[in-house]
Order: C-alpha cells, then structure tokens, then sequence
C-alpha cells in the first residue's frame, strides 16, 4: 500500500480486510469497551426506520453491508419485516451474520453482491439501510442511486456514516509515538462519504426527510486498549513487525508515551431520505 492510497476504496487491500470477521470482530469489541456517549447505532436505525413508516409492517427491508448482522439483527426484532435481506461483498461476513442471527426460511436471507448492483427489484424495497459502507465507493452517489432504484414508492432509506476526522486523537498519538509520523495528514478512510458530504451525495438522487449528527465518545483504558484498536486500523502505516501485534504496538507506544487513558470522538451521522409517492 502506498502513502496516497486510501485502503477503503482500494479494492484488493479492502478484500483482504474482510477476508474473515476476526478483524472487524475485534475493532468492534476494542471500540464497544472504549466506548463513554453515544446511542448504539442500530437501535437508532430502528427507531428512525419505525417513526418514518407509512406502514406497520414493512414488506422487505434490505441491510447493506449488513457486516456480521448487528444492525440485521435489531431491524428484524424491532420491525417485523415480512422479508429482511443482508446484503454484503464478503462471504465471510455473510457467513458470520447467519451465524449469529440464526436464520432459516423464507423471512430472512444473506446474499454476497456488490452494493453498486443490488439484487432486489426495482421499486420494491420498504426499507434500505446503508451503514457504514458508502466510503468504501469512489462514487457513493452511484449507489445512492442504486439504492434508490430499489425503493417502492414512499420507501425510505437510512444512510449512516461517520465524519471524516473520527479517532483523530489517535492519528496524533500513533504519530507522537514515532509509528506513523504521517498518521495525521493522511487521507481520512472515510473520505468518499462522511459526515461533511452525505447530505450533499443524497439531496440530487432522493429527498432528504431527517439528518442528525451524534458525537460518540471513547476512553481507551490504556495503551494496551488503544494497541488493540490500532491494530485493526488499515490507515496506519506502521513498521512491519507492528502489523495486525497488538501485544506488539502496546510495546512500541509504551516506550515512547506515558501509559495513560486515551481518549477520542467520532461523529456518526443519520440521513432518512424518502422516495417520492406512497400513500401518506
């Protein structure tokens, strides 16, 4: 990887990130045990996919870059949905989501397709849930505009991002350590759909009924804990032996800092765009 290239929108480094779910797995559980305010994203989802509703009951709902299923998982408890399905490029995530949500029949499915060629009908989708994956598009308004295709009338899609200066306090201290001297000045991951844009990527291809920003806080108990986080982060350029160890960075960062709590934000943003028409 190069010091230009931006990981999330170059297709072969970001194949091998999620080649299994171990590394997502263990971000996640690094940032959930960091983590001080902030709503849990999927419920969020559900509440703002449930107060949108022209009906009760939606008829399908479809999760892009479902991941490991967290937020398929709420979405199907919460709405009831006559049909969900979790929609992912990686088989191993898939693989993972039907692990955990247990799924069988007909209600429920997992499907491995690229979000730029949604397998769903045109106008048939109730509810479109796209989070955390429109940065890893060079053109997320494409798939906006895919995801608008697939909406019935009145349908609503709920895209979610984060900002494009998340965890910045730890570009700074990976930096600080002497790791990666260039952490802060690199490209943000998010940089193709973030907080600053998504409203703008949106507002040409369907109209916006709601968009809210959340600042979510972290405290990381020590550097061990923050090791755990870096070592999952494909933004760092840090000396070989350090790749994927976290025992290894909390090592390297201990003899340069002093092993303290660290903390950082991130804003989460949620847009709810509707497609025109449906009964009101």
């Amino acid at each position: 990887m190069t010091a230009s290239t931006n990981p999330f929108l170059d297709a072969t480094v970001r194949e091998g990130l999620y080649r299994d779910a171990s590394r997502l797995s263990a971000r996640t559980s690094a940032l959930h045990r960091a983590k001080t305010r902030g709503r849990p994203v999927a419920e969020v989802i559900a509440d703002l996919a449930s107060a949108h509703l022209l009906a009760p009951q939606p008829s399908l709902v479809i999760d892009i870059g479902c991941g490991r299923g967290t937020s398929s998982r709420v979405l199907t408890e919460r709405l009831r949905p006559r049909r969900l399905i979790g929609i992912d490029a990686s088989a191993a995530m898939l693989d993972d989501a039907r692990a955990r949500l247990g799924v069988t029949g007909d209600a429920a499915s997992f499907v491995q397709a690229d979000f730029h060629h949604l397998p769903v009908p045109s106008g048939t989708c109730t509810v479109a849930v796209a989070a955390f994956c429109l940065y890893h598009a060079s053109r997320p308004e494409a798939v906006i505009t895919e995801i608008a295709r697939t909406l019935a009338p009145g349908g609503i899609a709920i895209l979610v991002t984060k900002s494009a200066d998340s965890y910045r306090d730890l570009d700074v201290l990976v930096a600080n350590a002497g790791l990666d001297p260039d952490a802060p000045h690199r490209e943000s991951l998010y940089a193709a759909a973030h907080s600053a844009n998504l409203a703008g990527l949106t507002e040409p291809v369907l109209p916006i009924e709601h968009l809210e920003h959340e600042e979510h806080g972290f405290t990381f108990a020590d550097l061990s804990h923050v090791a755990e986080y870096l070592a999952t982060s494909p933004k760092y350029h840090l000396p070989a032996e350090l790749h994927g160890a976290p025992a290894a960075i909390a090592v390297a960062l201990r003899a340069r800092l002093s092993d303290a709590p660290v903390s950082t934000t991130s804003i989460v943003t949620y847009l709810l765009a509707r497609k025109p028409g449906g009964a009101r």
